[in-house]
């Protein structure tokens, strides 16, 4: 029933009551509204409620309003079959009503239904609301300030939205609003910048004489619809026109906008020190100002970067910014947004591809200048402009000042410190790390490069030194060997010589890649490096961390000759003998450095573990050590990721086995009770499986969970469910002495109404193929979570690879007793995915379904009988042409069904006499005109070149079992049948030859010795080995049948028939079959 004008009172004590702290009025207010929303009407009286003059103090109701008006608009505007939603009637109402209310007096529901309009918009612009921008426009032209700033932020949100959309249709009708809009929205813009620099000026007089300003409201409204503007016009170049790099076509609004914005910034810079005592509010607007002017001037440059290439926009902007990034007035200093907008628009320009000279020749077009050619112009240009503002002597100041910062670092403890630097630590810098030196390491080392200024000035300079190595490589090695020789390893005292040196170590880590060719790491790390890790002053933990950091970055230069002490000096960090005192928790930060780079140098390709492995004791030990001591998740994530590493890539993990058993047991919360026992020894993998199947768990440690702790913080829960998968892989065939603890965690992690189910699910579905793959056989608990498999794919797909690897360990290690206690499960799940995947997908499918017959020759096809058809409709259908794909999967399909026919003849006979998969034949549109066992000879015989060799052979199989059929046409297919039938005979151990060399037997990849229980691989590779169609005589059979087949058809009719071979096609038989 619809809404009407007489349930506005109702509505509106609903909305009041949806307010009430009382839970006895919200609930049902709310439950009464949230059943109103599909009701025609509502969002009228919706309306009626907002613009209602004499509830214009009822603020809170209004917006509660217009909250649920935007909510019903997103859910209903849509047309929608469960509900009438909002009748088109009601829609053109609201439309014209919206655009009569603009001057909303509140700023929170003006925001609330500027973004209702653009909701609206983007569904219904142009064609069902063209008027919609005519009427803004009009009302622009006699608006007051109120207005005109709520009908830009109209304006803004509507653009915002629609530039989202990425049709060629929707983007010609934002470049037509573009063109509408721009020069009125500048035109304002211009005329606003003059308003309010001039309302500054009259503020900034008025400081000293303490005098009232008047106006101020209508300031501050003019300040932000200025605001609104500017991001107006930025989204009317960025999205109203194509890029320039592609069309290479001028933006004529580039040049003509970037020069003014970069004078406001000018302009207003002033003002930031001026007002920050007395004028908050606009202090703060002249932050916002120059920080938005500088990001319009990087996403204009970026997006447009030939047009602001330009002599009139880009040498001004280049030159401003690097002024202000060298030489900063004292009240810029503390500004850091802006100077990091700076930093940002110069490395922009630096790494601009389009700024790069061509290295290519040119190509010369007798009929014009060719767009690459125009590019290269620009280029040329542009870079040409570059090099005059950046000349040898500024580039190397910049360095300078990046390193250095601006000018000598005072004492730390110095009362009056500079207040700001880029690379050196400042005062404050240093008390943030005592204080939290975690946090102070994670913020410094994983943060947003454009977030914060260091990270932003490091950014800056690596891309300054790639443009600029064979000028700055000196000069980085001259200011590194300054400062070690100013700051001997002997100094423990945070001096200016102490800092500047860590600087100097950070830049040189950077642009370890170029330095390299300037600089002997060897002989930097015996002659300093090394000696700067045996001081253990605490003072050093400064050096400390950059010397970590270093050997992380320099991996690639560690030499075999270095690589032992570089692996000694980080393990050497990692120890402290006085972790547990409080005291001393600044020294965490540069073992969570040494952690990163260790984990560097044992994933490196040139990993010596000869050189690790006596130091594998000590660095498992600290490592379970520093998990228990750092508070920060992202601190735990670091040495779980170590540790998890180490597992990886270390060999010898097997003697460790119990500590990491233990320490998983310890830091992984599981679910369920646990009977007492003591641990399984590693030595004793078959025990270990004997505790498992008797259902003993062994208990769990009651510590301090990292699982546990880390509910909600996913990222560790993940890097532990990896460092498993990697210690299941180490261990291999002796992984189930980890059982009791690992499958617990398993069944949690794959468990889809899991809260955590969303961040989880991979790694958990990752550590159960690994399980499976490492299993030397199948457990009771292992075999029980199958069905979890199932409910994960009838969700979707996402994990569909590793589930196809799952189904196949269940198949080989499950055997028998997996089939019996999940068959309907398994015929389900296989119908399910072959009906619904792509060709790419059923590719990786076909080979389980072969293997599942091949294991269960008896029992597998009736079971999946549903899943065979479906293979056979793939067979009988065409298309396959031109496409491989199509082409792969039907010859695999074919494969499959030959083989079906040679291990359970009277199966595949009797599915193909099926009326039921006649009946799917015939509403797929395939017309049978012979027996369907017969037109898969026809693929058989066609698809025979399409297939490996084993396949080659089981085809030859199954068409030798169709001579022995009592069908007329047998005969007519005769001289096919056994060409086919030679051609593998005779090249059948040929090509036996060649696939077993190719690594696919069971002895070519790997050895094994005597008693060791084989893992899912080796067990899948002797079930290939041990396939029975390997083992059956393509000779014989088709020897015995052709004389089968002679019986059945008469001597006359056959002969016939064979007499039709080609005689060289005969005598290649006669010798195939060794016939006199």
């Amino acid at each position: 029933m619809a809404l009407s004008a007489s349930d506005l009172p109702a509505l509106y004590s609903l909305l009041a009551n949806s307010l009430s702290g009382d839970e006895s009025l919200r609930k049902p207010a709310e439950t009464s509204l949230s059943q109103s929303e599909n009701r025609p009407g509502f969002c009228s009286c919706l309306m009626e409620v907002i613009t209602a003059k004499d509830l214009a103090s009822q603020a809170d109701v209004r917006l509660m309003a217009s909250v649920y008006f935007k909510n019903t608009i997103n859910r209903y505007w849509r047309t929608r079959r469960d509900s009438l939603g909002i009748s088109n009637e009601e829609k053109k109402y609201l439309r014209q009503k919206l655009l009569s209310h603009l001057r909303e007096e509140n700023y929170q529901i003006a925001l609330t239904l500027a973004v209702i309009v653009s909701k609206i918009a983007r569904i219904d612009y142009p064609k069902e609301w063209p008027e919609l921008f005519s009427v803004l426009a009009q009302q622009l032209q006699a608006a007051d300030i109120l207005s005109s700033h709520r009908i830009f932020m109209v304006l803004y949100r509507t653009l915002k939205e629609l530039s989202t959309k990425r049709l060629s249709s929707d983007q010609r009708n934002f470049a037509e609003i573009s063109s509408r809009f721009f020069d009125f929205s500048w035109h304002l813009w211009q005329n606003d910048v003059q308003t309010i620099l001039h309302g500054f000026s009259a503020l900034a007089q008025s400081i000293s004489s303490n005098a009232l300003v008047e106006h101020q409201d209508d300031l501050n409204l003019t300040c932000e619809r200025w605001l609104l503007c500017l991001k107006i016009i930025r989204q009317l170049i960025i999205s109203g026109f194509p890029s320039d790099a592609k069309s290479v076509q001028e933006v004529r609004p580039v040049k003509e906008v970037s020069p003014m914005l970069l004078n406001a910034i000018q302009s207003f810079l002033p003002y930031y020190s001026s007002f920050q005592e007395k004028h908050h509010k606009f202090w703060d607007f002249t932050k916002r100002a120059c920080t938005k002017l500088m990001k319009v001037l990087v996403a204009v440059q970026g997006r447009h970067p030939y047009s602001f290439g330009d002599k009139c926009v880009l040498p001004s902007v280049m030159d401003f910014c690097l002024n202000k990034i060298t030489n900063p007035e004292p009240a810029i200093v503390s500004f850091e947004q802006f100077l990091i907008q700076c930093m940002v628009i110069v490395k922009s320009i630096l790494e601009c591809k389009e700024y790069k000279r061509s290295l290519t020749g040119r190509v010369i077009n007798e009929n014009g200048v060719t767009s690459e050619q125009m590019k290269t112009n620009i280029s040329s240009a542009v870079g040409d402009i570059l090099t005059s503002l950046l000349p040898g002597e500024r580039v190397i100041l910049l360095c300078n000042i990046l390193i250095r910062s601006i000018s000598e670092v005072p004492l730390y403890c110095d009362p009056q410190p500079i207040q700001h630097l880029y690379f050196v630590f400042t005062a404050s810098d240093l008390d943030e790390w005592y204080q939290n030196p975690e946090s102070f390491h994670h913020e410094q080392d994983m943060v947003q490069w454009t977030e914060k200024l260091r990270p932003c000035a490091e950014a800056l300079y690596i891309v300054l030194f790639e443009n600029h190595s064979q000028l700055l490589g000196p000069v980085v090695v001259s200011i590194l060997r300054e400062a070690m020789n100013g700051c001997p390893a002997s100094v423990t005292e945070i001096t200016s010589g102490m800092l500047l040196k860590d600087a100097a170590y950070g830049a040189a880590g950077h642009v370890y890649y170029e330095l390299s060719n300037y600089l002997s790491f060897k002989d930097w790390f015996n002659g300093a490096l090394s000696l700067e890790l045996t001081n253990d002053h605490p003072n050093m933990r400064i050096i400390h961390r950059k010397v970590a950091l270093i050997l992380g970055h320099w991996v690639s230069e560690i030499k075999d000759d270095t690589k032992r002490s570089v692996y000694c000096a980080l393990i050497r960090l990692l120890q402290d003998k006085d972790l547990a005192v409080r005291s001393l928790q600044t020294r965490f930060e540069p073992y969570l450095a040494a952690c990163r780079s260790l984990s560097f140098l044992i994933e490196d390709a040139n990993f010596s573990e000869q050189d690790f492995t006596d130091l594998l004791p000590a660095c498992w030990d600290l490592c379970f050590k520093l998990v228990e001591e750092v508070q920060e998740f992202d601190s735990k994530v670091q040495v779980l990721n170590l540790i998890s590493v180490l597992i990886a890539h270390v060999s010898e993990v097997i003697p460790f086995a119990n500590k990491l058993v233990e320490f998983f047991q310890k830091n992984c919360n599981f679910l369920g009770p646990a009977s007492k026992s003591t641990p399984v020894p590693a030595s004793d993998p078959v025990r270990a499986i004997e505790v498992i199947t008797n259902g003993i768990i062994l208990r769990p440690c009651y510590g301090s969970y990292v699982w546990e702790e880390s509910t909600g913080e996913s990222l560790l829960q993940m890097q532990l469910l990896v460092a498993l998968r990697n210690f299941v892989g180490a261990l291999g065939y002796q992984s189930p002495i980890c059982y009791y603890m690992l499958l617990p965690i398993l069944q949690r992690g794959i468990d889809i109404n899991s809260p955590d189910e969303l961040n989880l699910l991979e790694d958990s579905v990752l550590l159960w193929e690994a399980t499976l793959s490492h299993a030397p056989s199948m457990v009771p608990q292992l075999l029980g979570l199958f069905p979890c498999l199932v409910e994960i794919m009838e969700r979707n797909f996402d994990h569909f690879q590793v589930a196809i690897s799952i189904i196949e360990g269940y198949i080989i290690l499950g055997g028998t007793e997996f089939l019996n206690m999940h068959a309907s499960t398994v015929a389900n799940l296989l119908d399910s995915i072959v009906r619904n995947v792509n060709d790419r997908g059923l590719l990786s499918m076909l080979p389980i379904i072969e293997i599942l017959i091949q294991c269960f020759p008896m029992e597998a096809p009736s079971l999946i009988s549903n899943t065979l058809q479906k293979l056979i409709l793939i067979c009988l259908s065409g298309g396959d042409d031109r496409d491989p794909s199509k082409t792969a999967v039907k010859a695999s399909s074919a494969a499959i069904l030959a083989r079906t026919l040679v291990m359970n003849t009277n199966y595949l006979a009797h599915l193909t006499s099926e009326p039921s998969l006649s009946s799917a034949l015939q509403q797929a549109g395939v017309q049978i005109e012979e027996n369907i066992l017969l037109c898969l000879v026809d693929i058989w015989l066609e698809k025979v070149d399409n297939v490996t060799s084993i396949q080659r052979k089981t085809f030859g199989l199954a068409l030798s079992i169709i001579l022995t059929l009592r069908v007329p046409q047998v005969l007519d297919k005769l001289d096919q049948i056994l060409s086919v039938c030679t051609s593998v005979i005779l090249s059948g151990n040929d090509d036996f030859n060649e696939e077993e060399s190719s690594g696919d037997n069971m002895n070519s990849t790997e050895t094994h010795s005597e008693g060791t229980i084989p893992s899912k691989e080796f067990k899948r590779k002797q079930i290939k080995a041990s396939d029975p169609i390997k083992q059956l005589s393509l000779e014989t059979s088709v020897r015995d049948n052709l004389q089968t087949c002679a019986i059945l058809h008469g001597e006359s009719s056959f002969n016939a028939a064979i007499s039709r071979m080609h005689p060289s096609a005969f005598a290649q038989l006669q010798h195939a079959l060794k016939m006199p």
